[in-house]
């Protein structure tokens, strides 16, 4: 069996391990869902331990099919945002995991708005309830007896990264990384420590938090009850700098998109610190041998999930894979719009308060038209960022790489090139946050040597080039804007 390197994948709806080799090919894959929690309207959790299981349950699956003693490390990407606090001593969470859709900090957000200037001043974010700053205090707030035990240093608290790391280390590592560290609220991205103004602010006491170490170098060893010998770990990195690294977003002026649960548009900007008006300024990754780099983001709360509510929700398929065929069957969307604000808006438009809409409906209206109309709006929301990053760095975006599961949608990828009129790039791997992971790992522990080589192991599936009339991609966009405004500040009272 060759050499591999392993990539923790830790999304939002579930987690997955991926054995690549040096070629970069997947060797071996496995992959569990957790349950997606809704205890009142708005309100998003998961179960902590739920996803440790599947995550030691997949990791296991993949040794099992490499063998262990092929394994030369491992690399963690997660989902970012997401709240954990548990016991330091049993490693029990105390509360469910807040995730990053969660939208019950609205009105804590409300109540600290004249605070916003400073906030971004020092986080490079807005004041929103993505982040993981008021999960934190809404936890402790509502949780019997937990700020004693707090101040007693009995409670930890992670994002996912921190909490994996934590279990897989049979609980000797209590660390996260800046990338990470930049999407609490709580984290000064120009002095790279956890501020003390913002910890004030929020009500969040220091001894909670973890360790912030480099994103790249040996970080521990994994625990022999988890990988029956110990395995390094190599790399840390959030879901999307992830995608990014893999996407050769250490290069000038690529600018990817994940199509995930969300969309996320990102572009690494090397030394550059941005405060932007309508888009993130946020910490890409700390590679270890210099300076952090930062990069521009924006971050789309409804994307590939947008098609999972159609299927699980409302029941109109049984494969997300359908959505392609359903939406050839038509020639054009008919005036059918969906603009998927299940979470509220996220870039460029930061309303809490929108909601999903759709609109156009007539007598003629079938499933075929939901399906394109739930495609077409990833596309429509990826525009909306790829518009704000023009603004606000003053030059287009020519190129747009894509990854993440809906990418694999033709239809989509066709029309969301139409929609921008510039191309789009595919890889033949897409999972890249995996990818990421793996590359960054492999290159502290000396699997790859260099980041051209990286270069050369990156392979391109299909470029998609604009074929649609400029006047009708217009009207399409057009259109959506209006549907868009119609869908802002609706909140039942």
């Amino acid at each position: 069996m060759e050499r591999v390197v392993l990539a923790l994948d830790l999304g939002t709806t579930g987690n997955r391990v991926i054995a690549f080799n040096h070629k970069g090919r997947v060797v071996a894959r496995s992959y569990y869902s957790f349950r997606q929690i809704y205890p009142h309207p708005g309100w998003v959790e998961h179960d902590p331990l739920e996803m440790w299981d599947t995550t030691r349950k997949a990791l296991q699956d993949v040794l099992a099919r490499v063998g262990v003693e092929n394994v030369v490390g491992l690399g963690v990407a997660n989902q970012r945002e997401t709240t954990i606090l548990w016991e330091k001593d049993t490693g029990r969470p105390i509360y469910n995991a807040i995730v990053w859709q969660c939208r019950r900090t609205v009105p804590l957000c409300h109540e600290l708005g004249s605070w916003s200037d400073g906030v971004k001043k020092r986080t490079g974010l807005r004041l929103d309830p993505y982040f993981s700053a008021t999960k934190v205090r809404w936890i402790l707030d509502n949780v019997d007896g937990v700020r004693d035990r707090v101040e007693r240093g009995e409670i930890l608290f992670g994002t996912v990264d921190t909490w994996i790391l934590w279990n897989l280390t049979g609980g000797e590592v209590h660390a996260t990384e800046p990338g990470n560290a930049s999407r609490t609220l709580l984290f000064n991205t120009e002095t790279l420590e956890f501020d003390p103004w913002l910890l004030d602010l929020f009500k969040v006491p220091p001894q909670l938090l973890p360790q912030v170490k480099p994103s790249i170098g040996e970080w521990s060893f994994t625990h022999p009850s988890v990988t029956g010998k110990p395995l390094p770990i190599g790399a840390v990195l959030g879901d999307q700098p992830a995608s990014l690294f893999a996407q050769g977003g250490w290069e000038k002026g690529v600018a990817k998109n994940t199509y995930g649960t969300g969309l996320f548009l990102m572009m690494e900007m090397g030394k550059r610190r941005l405060l932007p008006l309508r888009l993130l300024g946020t910490v890409a990754w700390w590679l270890g041998e210099g300076e952090v780099s930062y990069a521009l983001e924006g971050s789309v709360f409804i994307g590939g999930a947008a098609i999972q509510w159609l299927r699980d929700g409302l029941k109109i398929f049984s494969s997300a894979a359908d959505t392609e065929f359903m939406a050839r069957e038509l020639e054009s969307n008919e005036g059918v719009y969906f603009v998927p604000a299940l979470a509220g808006l996220g870039a460029p438009h930061w309303d809490p308060d929108a909601r999903g809409l759709i609109i156009g409906l007539t007598r003629s209206t079938t499933r075929e038209h939901l399906a394109r109309a739930a495609l077409e709006a990833l596309a429509y929301q990826t525009r909306d960022v790829v518009e704000e990053f023009r603004d606000e760095l003053g030059e287009e975006v020519s190129l747009l790489r894509v990854d993440g599961g809906a990418a694999a949608n033709t239809f989509l990828m066709q029309f969301q090139a139409d929609i921008l009129g510039i191309k789009v790039e595919r890889p033949r791997v897409l999972e890249n946050t995996g990818l990421g992971a793996a590359f960054a790992a492999g290159l502290a522990l000396g699997f790859w040597q260099d980041r051209g080589e990286l270069r050369r192991v990156r392979e391109v599936d299909k470029v998609f080039s604009p074929s649609m009339e400029v006047a009708v991609r217009e009207k399409y966009y057009k259109n959506w804007q209006r549907a868009l405004e119609r869908a802002k500040g609706w909140e039942v009272e």
